[in-house]
């Protein structure tokens, strides 16, 4: 599962912790690594990925625990070679793993693109943003790129990738007054997954100190949620709701 629910809520806090970007002096081999993920899997949990969280992909799966995930992050550090042969692999898990793993200095706009090709379920999609892609330079331009895609997915992640720039801070007050414009030109979109992860950006943005971005994203959630279309009035009332708790 990824750093987010279903809905697009965070699992934990806003505030990243400090990460390490060096390249680990001990560079760890795909092989190895893949046996402990398949070491750390769990068919309770790779049954729960789809029964309870939603998670559905047609990528071979070996069902290691996210809590597991991270503790192998830990322990292997930041290499950029092994996130890119563990995404190669075409396994759930590896690719999760990757996401952990991979230095955002070293990612390239092309490699974002090429992973997302290959994004086919929510739990990948934000645990790269949130996880990875929110710390390279490459951000907002994806995120303009992405908003207009017609992959369900991949237009999730330019949402749920402005989410992640907004929780975490990153970007200036142009790049999320643009953001909400692109939320404004996609709130339509009924895709769940899409509309979802507008709303989680939508409120992301909300929710900052800024009072320019906070008024401007509050008149964006009243206004759709006065709009003629279920997505758009959807996604204005529950950012509404959510405003309003604070």
């Amino acid at each position: 599962m990824a750093e987010v629910d279903g809905a697009g809520k965070p699992k934990r806090s806003a505030k990243k912790a400090s990460k390490n970007t060096a390249e680990s002096s001990a560079p760890r081999d795909l092989a190895s690594v893949l046996r402990e993920l398949q070491k750390n899997a769990s068919k309770l949990y790779r049954a729960d990925m789809r029964a309870r969280y939603g998670i559905v992909t047609q990528a071979p799966v070996y069902g290691t625990p996210v809590g597991k995930l991270r503790r192998m992050a830990k322990a292997i550090g930041v290499q950029h070679e092994l996130a890119d042969a563990l995404w190669r692999t075409g396994v759930h898990d590896a690719r999760m793993l990757a996401t952990m793993v991979d230095d955002p200095k070293r990612v390239t706009a092309a490699q974002m693109d090429r992973w997302a090709k290959d994004f086919d379920n929510w739990a990948i999609v934000d645990t790269a943003c949130f996880s990875l892609f929110d710390r390279t330079p490459h951000a907002f331009k994806q995120i303009e790129k992405w908003a207009g895609a017609k992959d369900e997915f991949v237009k999730r992640a330019a949402f749920a990738l402005l989410a992640s720039c907004a929780l975490h801070g990153s970007g200036s007050q142009k790049d999320h007054l643009r953001g909400l414009a692109l939320i404004q030109r996609e709130a339509s979109d009924p895709r769940n997954f899409v509309k979802k992860g507008a709303n989680w950006a939508l409120r992301a943005i909300g929710g900052k100190k800024n009072p320019k971005l906070a008024a401007a994203a509050r008149a964006l959630a009243k206004k759709l949620s006065e709009s003629g279309d279920p997505a758009e009035r959807w996604n204005g009332k529950d950012a509404l709701r959510a405003f309003a708790k604070g």
